[in-house]
């Protein structure tokens, strides 16, 4: 699958991870409901982490259509809160 990091670019990711990846997106839902601002922000470092440590980077100049898009790291939590459906950032 090709995951877009919004204002860094594309991965290719194996869809085998996107089970511990809905375990982090579920903690982000969690911590944006309960307006924990700090744990959204360590959430969503760790899932941007994973993402860049699990998958390959694609070259700058490739532009494939992207399956998951993710916010970008500085991202607010108010961004975050226009930026999701009801089924959070990764489709279960």
């Amino acid at each position: 699958m090709i995951v877009r990091i919004m204002g860094e670019g594309q991965v290719s990711l194996a869809d085998g991870h996107l089970a511990e990846l809905n375990k982090l997106d579920d903690e982000l839902l969690a911590e944006m409901e309960n307006g924990d601002g700090p744990g959204f922000r360590r959430t969503l470092q760790a899932l941007l982490s994973r993402v860049r440590d699990l998958g390959d980077p694609l070259p700058d100049d490739s532009l494939e259509p992207s399956e998951l898009i993710l916010p970008s790291p500085d991202a607010t939590l108010e961004d975050v809160r226009e930026f999701l459906s009801d089924d959070g950032l990764i489709p279960g």
